[in-house]
């Protein structure tokens, strides 16, 4: 008997019809197992009341090569043509492959990432490779998750790919499969695919998590329940006012921290924050139809997998949640330390929703230890950060927006309109995103900046939503003056930091003119002052720019410069 010998990836298989034609690709899970798109079937002709019950599995990774009949495991072809949904099937083969192959479907986060997949296109029946950039979402709709091409020219993902194993490259969860390919789009240069994340995959084939091929924790564990969309949620002003603000937030790609609040006074509850953390889950968007999507409110949907990770806190020790997140991301299960660290480095960013914070074990250590480290620093290094809070937040947590629904109080002095609060919180809004700007390109390189002002547009345009629904109301007075008071803050901070930007381009200015008078008297080769120039221009490129040490080097250089011409 010829000794069994694997390529890489011993799980990549072919799927053909009878007479041997490929028809796509598939995953072998074990030697009973494929895992594939239930079109890929339908095109064999084996789909349940086709012309045929059996496919056939050919290997391409394994030597000898083998090939097995197979047929549909009763109960999960599932298909929906004309649809982004579903499209998946588990074949069982007629005899035992005698491979010994066992492979794992990981959950992972698909909002990112470069991804290969093998397929067999009509030119090259043995196996290709195509890399592909995961997209998040391609649509409100549906479930697959969007994969771009990477480089121009590079092969691509056509006919004959459907049903491969989505390979993830690079990053915790490298060689690792996390889904299938579906579906392929081109038209002309531009060309795109689906997957099908494991999460969705298992929610249609339970049996496949039965026999152990799946690992990894979900992105929703968020909430007490799980599944469908919480009727009714959006019903309320209030609950669709905060549900809005937080899919614009996450929907900009902006980072930073978002504070909400759960409870307070309003009673307003977190189960418009589950059902927006639903409207992202791989998991969940199998149990949600395409109309209840489409037809929600505007602003009140995310993309499929726009949110990598969401927790419930309460009653949770700082090690339950430690846990949780290393394991979703594929990480080391450290300390709090070790994980923020990985955490703020992650590529690409991770989109985190942690909520019931103050309900949880310990939720001073809590935020001690994890989430006070990754709200402080989540702007800087691209993470984005939800934390609900039932209560007040701890004094001190940094954040980027709050998103706080009690009233707003204030003057009720002075009779101000819905239109008049609308257009100055508009103003606000606007001057918000422009320091917000100003600080992403010249805050980050400076020690010492000025503190960006959080944004307070956000909270006023949710208590906006609700105070003109029983206009008038002296709510908006407070609106009005909380929006002048936050324009203020956002103009000193504009002061503040521009006054370093002209500072710095100031004695940019100066060393360069002083470098090419020096040129002109001396030269370029003027060791002594090269000693003098080389650490001015260090301290005005090094981040974090010291304005004070660069100024202090430009002077040296400078008087230096002046010294010599002066004597001659």
């Amino acid at each position: 008997m010829a000794l069994h010998h694997h390529k890489d990836r011993p799980w990549r298989v072919r799927v053909d019809d009878e007479d041997g034609t490929p028809c796509g690709a598939g995953v072998l899970l074990d030697d009973r197992h494929v895992l594939t798109c239930a079109h890929v079937v339908r095109y064999a002709g084996a789909a349940p009341g086709g012309t045929t019950r059996h496919v056939r599995i050919s290997s391409v990774a394994c030597r000898p090569e083998w090939t097995r009949p197979a047929h549909v495991a009763p109960g999960t072809w599932v298909h929906e043509d004309g649809t982004q949904r579903g499209d998946v099937a588990l074949l069982e083969l007629d005899e035992p492959a005698g491979c010994g192959t066992r492979t794992t479907l990981w959950k992972a986060p698909i909002s990112g990432g470069t991804v290969r997949v093998y397929g067999f296109p009509h030119a090259d029946p043995l196996g290709m490779g195509a890399d592909a950039q995961l997209a998040g979402s391609g649509g409100r709709e549906g479930e697959w998750g969007l994969m771009k091409r990477v480089r121009l020219g590079d092969p691509w993902i056509e006919r004959g790919y459907s049903g491969a194993g989505v390979l993830a490259r690079g990053g915790e969860f490298d060689g690792r499969v996390i889904g299938i390919v579906v579906a392929d789009f081109v038209d002309g240069d531009a060309k795109a695919a689906w997957m099908l994340p494991t999460e969705t995959v298992l929610m249609y084939l339970p049996r496949i998590g039965e026999l152990g091929f799946v690992e990894g924790d979900p992105a929703d564990e968020l909430g007490r329940s799980r599944g469908a969309l919480a009727e009714d949620v959006l019903d309320d002003p209030l609950r669709l006012a905060l549900t809005q603000e937080l899919t614009r937030q996450l929907d900009s790609g902006r980072p930073g921290t978002v504070v909400v609040g759960t409870g307070g006074t309003t009673a307003v509850g977190d189960s418009w924050l589950v059902r927006l953390v639903r409207t992202a889950d791989p998991a969940s968007r199998a149990t949600v139809s395409d109309a209840e999507l489409t037809g929600a409110p505007g602003d009140t949907v995310l993309g499929l997998g726009a949110i990598d990770a969401a927790y419930d806190a309460r009653g949770k020790s700082v090690a339950d949640v430690c846990g949780y997140l290393a394991r979703r991301f594929g990480l080391p299960n450290g300390d709090a330390d070790a994980l923020a660290w990985q955490l703020l480095r992650r590529r690409p960013p991770a989109c985190l929703v942690v909520g019931g914070v103050d309900r949880a074990e310990d939720p001073e250590a809590l935020v001690r230890e994890l989430l006070g480290t990754l709200a402080e620093r989540a702007r800087s290094r691209g993470l984005r950060l939800v934390l609900g809070f039932e209560g007040a937040p701890p004094q001190g947590l940094a954040h980027d927006v709050s998103l706080d629904p009690e009233p707003i109080r204030g003057s009720v002095v002075g009779s101000v309109s819905t239109a008049q609060a609308q257009r100055v919180v508009g103003r606000l809004a606007g001057e918000e995103d422009a320091a917000a700007a100003l600080d992403q390109e010249w805050g980050v390189r400076f020690f010492d900046p000025p503190r960006l002002p959080p944004r307070i547009a956000p909270r006023l345009r949710v208590r906006l939503a609700v105070a003109r629904a029983t206009e008038p109301s002296p709510e908006l007075t407070a609106v009005h003056d909380r929006a002048v008071a936050a324009r203020a803050a956002v103009a000193d901070f504009d002061r503040a930091l521009r006054r370093m930007v002209e500072t710095h381009q100031d004695l940019s200015s100066t060393l360069e003119l002083h470098r090419v008078r020096a040129a002109r008297y001396f030269g370029d080769e003027d060791r002594r002052l090269a000693e003098l120039h080389a650490p001015a221009a260090r301290a005005l490129q090094t981040v974090p720019i010291r304005l004070v040490d660069a100024r202090r080097a430009v002077r040296r250089y400078t008087d230096e410069v002046n010294r010599r011409i002066e004597e001659g």
